[in-house]
């Protein structure tokens, strides 16, 4: 039966993958991967032969329909990204829009994604938060942070190791320097670090040092006023 399977790879410690994500990539007829370099890399690590192609930003909207007519021709795929869920913040949104447009079976499988351990490991509240990965670069970051500036929820964002300090100053100038935060940077990896504080503190300290790995910044959402006030006083009988 045809069907595509959305599949999580590991966002750093190669244990980090399903035994059922194992078999499927076994199993499909074909793997479609963000860097075949990179998928390839995993793939002699698990074992597993099956053959790949190319499926990325740059090229993605030229193949989803021929993929896609395999797919209704009987045949079974992976989608893979170099790490973590595809579609987040990757690869993977044009190909299950098609697939659901054509009513060619998707299925996702559960797995790694960067956000969710840096959102838990934060300290923040996570009953209800915003996801808003990469920010615009240039146009529309301006008008995206104003807005955010009134947004009650936590927030997750994703960003660059070059552009962390820069980004914290920026959420410092909309958000205030006290607002809390925290900065999660090699999820899963040897290095692991998660650094929580003031966007101010934050700053400061990677100001002080090099930036490396994949960063996941979790920010504080705008507190009622009612809410501040009794967090103002909490702070005061802790100090």
């Amino acid at each position: 039966m045809s069907k595509l399977y959305i599949v999580p790879t590991p966002i750093g410690n190669l244990e980090d993958i399903t035994l059922r994500a194992i078999r499927i990539l076994k199993e499909v007829d074909f793997i479609m991967a963000e860097d075949t370099r990179t998928t390839g890399f995993l793939l002699k690590h698990l074992e597993v032969s099956t053959r790949m192609i190319s499926h990325h930003k740059f090229n993605e909207h030229s193949s989803v329909d021929k993929i896609a007519e395999r797919l209704k021709a009987g045949e079974t795929a992976a989608l893979v990204s170099d790490a973590g869920t595809p579609a987040i913040s990757d690869p993977g949104y044009l190909m299950v829009k098609k697939c659901v447009e054509e009513s060619i079976e998707v299925e996702c499988l559960p797995g790694p994604t960067a956000f969710v351990p840096a959102l838990v490991n934060s300290g923040l509240p996570n009953d209800r938060f915003c996801f808003e990965g990469f920010l615009p670069q240039k146009k529309g970051r301006k008008t995206r942070l104003e807005f955010l500036a009134e947004e009650s929820r936590t927030m997750v964002f994703y960003e660059s190791p070059f552009r962390l300090v820069k980004t914290l100053g920026q959420f410092i100038e909309h958000f205030g320097a006290d607002r809390k935060a925290s900065v999660s940077r090699e999820i899963s990896k040897l290095h692991e670090e998660n650094k929580q504080g003031t966007l101010e503190e934050l700053q400061q300290y990677f100001s002080s040092k090099t930036v490396k790995g994949e960063i996941v910044v979790i920010v504080e959402g705008k507190l009622e006023e009612k809410r501040k006030k009794a967090e103002d006083r909490r702070r005061k009988k802790e100090m």
